[in-house]
């Protein structure tokens, strides 16, 4: 990796000096070495010296070391991709190797050993993950810069299996130089914000170039660990566990460019790309099945199959018949194809429903098992089936969501009986479009509507009654899911479910799922309403409530995790967190938000998507094992008073920033925070409301997001230094972080945050604001946090329990401290404009540009 990282920016260094921007590498060279200088000695003389260069720069040279860094970056980012690609690659090679709990086999094989083979055949045949791609897929990066960067990784692909020296790893050098210049030379912000329909558009390159080809390989994979040779030569016992949702287009919750046309208008694009790659799929298995009728004879009902096809559509029939003489799957095969094709067209002779589909797969299945072509029948054939059962022809199951609010408004103004608003017209619209989407794409393609700030069981009542005031009695199939989002909402839940089920809508829809039922939780706004550390204390707890409530009246939970990229949004690695989570509350089950940078980290390369779904499907299934679940409650009642402690620790300490007066107009000058909202990043607003009063005015990204810029990240870390003190006791603390999961896997959380925080950047920021008081704060929780998590984590420094980790992030440092000088020039240019006297447009962009470059060099930044 290292070699590559090298080539890559000598690649850069050659692209910046045949730029025509006469002294530019020099510059770029002279600012790195000056932030390595100033890190490595950590001496404020060298950390000024590097603030000098910063400033010395005119504005059109500063702009363009900023583009030359965050080029880098995004340089750094594809070596370190590659590197996993080639990781995982030999470890497939090296079976045996893996974690105990880090794959499904072995996940498994562990519950085997718990609960017998037969319980664990039951729970891995009911294994469901079900990431959802929000609509807000904020990425700091344009699309234009991320296929660029797709290019260049096919090129050092290339570059490693050429032979050293030869021509085509000279080839490969040369247009891999043409591609940096390329992503050198493009634009690194974008004109305007996407609209919504841009945003699906996006989402949905990652299902043409990864997720529709890679999941039913996930599925193989884990079927040829279970099983060995037997895998591919008979049924398989991995079922189809993967369900894809999305926001993208069903999203409304403060975005008003979300529609009921845009909802439409989604579900169409989704399913126009799915019926695409089925057809391809399906026609490309047919014609690889060239086996005869003499040697793999027909079953009547695959004969049946062709006859009809032939009777609707002569014309085509022929033309296959002639292609495929003697050749009866191969034939009914292609007839399936053309019938995804009419379908997609919606001409005569498609396919009405996914089912249809299935049904036929499954009988070229038996009529090819009968006739002995087993490696078929479980091969390609299966491949089909898997594909079918995860995407449907809908690709991703789209849900709404809108504010309670907006409910109980258009309610309002229908009770009342005067003139509806267009905001009301547009809240029963919705309904239509839902109707619409299923019965055009099927149930599983719309229907899920989740209440976003759910404070009582009418709010979820509220929205049956929409549909009748839309539809009457010819109401679309609806699954209500409230999302639970502050301190309050959350412990209020297990009241709220126990009211909402009583319902007559929710007892019909239970009855019809087997007493299912799925409960969104919110980390953003809880995070940002107590802080994170009583904010993940207050989630545990109210899973634990809601799972026991669940168990006790019997119904099959499934807790949806509203999860961002950034620690503060709750993210971090998921499996861990799903190993921590109170018993019950998984039970073969993690549904999760997957959002921006999060969503092509994770799912954008197939070889690193298929190790996250396995990864999480593993953790998944031993979520719910006697010995974890054990582990998990016998930690937290061992611990419950170390919890108490530390949610009112943190909480007051929390409090004592963000209640203290003008902490919010603060926050807005110490950080980017207003100027973040003029990155065309999404769709949807940033805020509320037209200024920062409070923090209730304010999104939980552009928060997160804000603090990451400053290099203080507060939101992920903020109060953890304090509960810890307060605690006080270190022997118990290091106890507790051993054999509790939630605190380790909380503390090993902000280590990581704490480790992409710099002290000496920070204060620079907070100088901004011209309140000592509150700058001072958070410094000195700061350096507590840092101590006790080193003295929990053990060692010297931060991450030392990481080396990787830690390395990897002391590499990218100096180099987003660059970034962090070009931003603070910009950011204090901007701050210090006289009144009246104008935006300094130039300045602006500096900034914005800094915020891509410092984005791509932090990552995970939510």
């Amino acid at each position: 990796m290292r070699a590559d990282v090298r080539m890559l920016g000598a690649l850069l260094g050659q692209v910046l000096r045949e730029s025509g921007r006469p002294g530019l590498f020099e510059d770029v060279e002279r600012l790195r070495l000056a932030t390595i200088q100033a890190y490595e000695e950590e001496s404020s003389d060298a950390f000024d010296r590097a603030t000098e260069i910063a400033n010395s720069f005119t504005i059109e040279r500063a702009d363009e070391v900023a583009r030359a860094f965050t080029c880098y970056f995004h340089l750094v980012n594809l070596a370190e991709e590659h590197q996993r690609v080639r990781v995982l690659r030999e470890r497939a090679g090296r079976p045996g190797r893996e974690d105990a709990t880090d794959t499904v086999a072995a996940a498994y094989a562990q519950l085997c050993r718990e609960v017998g083979e037969t319980e664990a055949q039951r729970r891995l045949g009911d294994l469901r993950f079900h990431p959802v791609f929000t609509a807000h897929p904020t990425e700091a990066r344009r699309r234009a810069v991320s296929t660029s960067i797709r290019r260049l990784s096919d090129l050092l692909g290339q570059h490693d299996v050429a032979s050293s020296g030869g021509a085509e790893q000279r080839r490969a050098h040369r247009r891999m130089l043409e591609e940096v210049d390329t992503l050198w030379r493009t634009a690194p912000l974008r004109d305007q914000k996407p609209s919504p329909t841009d945003e699906v558009r996006t989402v949905m390159s990652v299902f043409d170039e990864t997720l529709f080809t890679t999941v039913p390989h996930v599925y193989r994979r884990i079927d040829d660990a279970l099983r060995g040779d037997a895998s591919g030569a008979s049924a398989p016992v991995v079922p189809a566990f993967v369900r894809i949702g999305s926001w993208v287009g069903g999203d409304r919750d403060g975005n008003p460019f979300v529609t009921a046309s845009v909802t439409r208008e989604a579900a169409q694009i989704a399913s126009g790309h799915v019926l695409r790659g089925l057809e391809r799929a399906i026609s490309r298995i047919g014609r690889s099945l060239t086996l005869g009728g003499e040697g793999a004879p027909p079953s009547g009902a695959v004969t049946a199959l062709w006859d009809a096809f032939a009777a609707a559509d002569p014309d085509a029939a022929a033309d296959i018949a002639t292609r495929s003489p003697d050749e009866p799957h191969r034939r009914v095969l292609l007839a399936f194809a053309e019938r995804v094709a009419a379908k997609r067209r919606n001409a005569p002779g498609g396919y009405g429903a996914p089912e249809e589909l299935l049904d036929d797969l499954r009988a070229v299945q038996r009529s090819l098992e009968a006739s002995g072509a087993r490696r078929h029948a479980f091969g390609g054939i299966q491949h089909l089936i898997w594909q079918v059962e995860t995407y449907g022809f809908h690709l991703t199951e789209l849900e709404v969501r809108q504010h309670s609010q907006v409910h109980r408004e258009a309610l309002a103004e229908l009770d009342a009986g005067g003139e509806l608003s267009d905001r009301t017209h547009e809240v029963l619209d919705l309904f239509r479009a839902i109707s619409d989407i299923q019965r055009d794409y099927g149930l599983r393609a719309a229907g899920r509507y989740v209440v976003s700030f759910t404070q009582s069981a009418e709010d979820l009542d509220n929205v049956h009654r929409l549909a009748r005031y839309a539809l009457g009695d010819d109401v679309p199939v609806l699954d209500v899911v409230p999302l639970f989002e502050t301190f309050a909402d959350l412990q209020a839940a297990p009241q709220i479910l126990t009211e909402v089920v009583q319902f007559p809508e929710f007892r019909e829809r239970m009855a019809a799922t087997q007493n299912r039922l799925e409960v969104m939780l919110g980390y953003s706004d809880s995070s940002k309403d107590v802080g994170p550390v009583a904010a993940n204390l207050a989630l545990y707890e109210a899973q634990r409530k809601i799972a026991l409530w669940a168990k006790d009246a019997g119904i099959s939970l499934t807790l949806f995790h509203g999860r961002g990229g950034a620690l503060g949004r709750g993210g971090g690695p998921a499996n861990s967190a799903i190993l921590a989570q109170p018993p019950h509350s998984v039970d073969g089950r993690f549904k999760l938000t997957e959002q921006g940078e999060t969503i092509f980290a994770r799912y954008g390369e197939p070889a690193i998507a298929m190790r996250h779904i396995d990864q999480v499907a593993a953790a998944t299934l031993l979520a719910s094992s006697p010995g974890v679940e054990a582990r998990t409650s016998g930690a937290a009642e061992r611990f419950a008073d170390v919890a108490s402690t530390m949610d009112a620790a943190s909480r007051e300490r929390f409090f004592s920033l963000v209640k203290a007066e003008g902490f919010a107009p603060w926050f807005a000058t110490v950080t980017p925070m207003e100027e973040i909202g003029l990155l065309a990043l999404g769709s949807r607003p940033a805020r509320r409301g037209l200024s920062v009063e409070s923090l209730e005015d304010l999104r939980a990204i552009p928060w997160v997001f804000a603090w990451t810029q400053a290099r203080i990240n507060l939101a992920g870390w903020f109060g953890l230094g304090s509960a810890l003190e307060a605690v006080g006791d270190e022997a118990l603390l290091a106890e507790a972080y051993r054999e509790w999961p939630l605190l380790q896997t909380m503390v090993d959380n902000v280590a990581m945050s704490l480790a992409k925080t710099d002290e000496r950047i920070a204060r620079r920021y907070l100088a901004l604001g011209d309140r000592d008081d509150l700058a001072e704060l958070v410094l000195d929780e700061l350096a507590l946090t840092k101590q006790w998590v080193i003295r929990l984590t053990g060692g010297d420094a931060l991450l030392e329990n990481k080396p990787v980790l830690q390395r990897a992030v002391t590499l990218r440092s100096p180099y987003v401290d660059a970034l962090s000088l070009l931003q603070l020039r910009a950011l204090g240019e901007l701050r210090s404009a006289r009144e009246g006297s104008g935006v300094d447009e130039e300045q602006r962009r500096l900034l914005l540009l800094s915020v891509s470059g410092v984005a791509a060099g932090l990552q995970n930044t939510g």
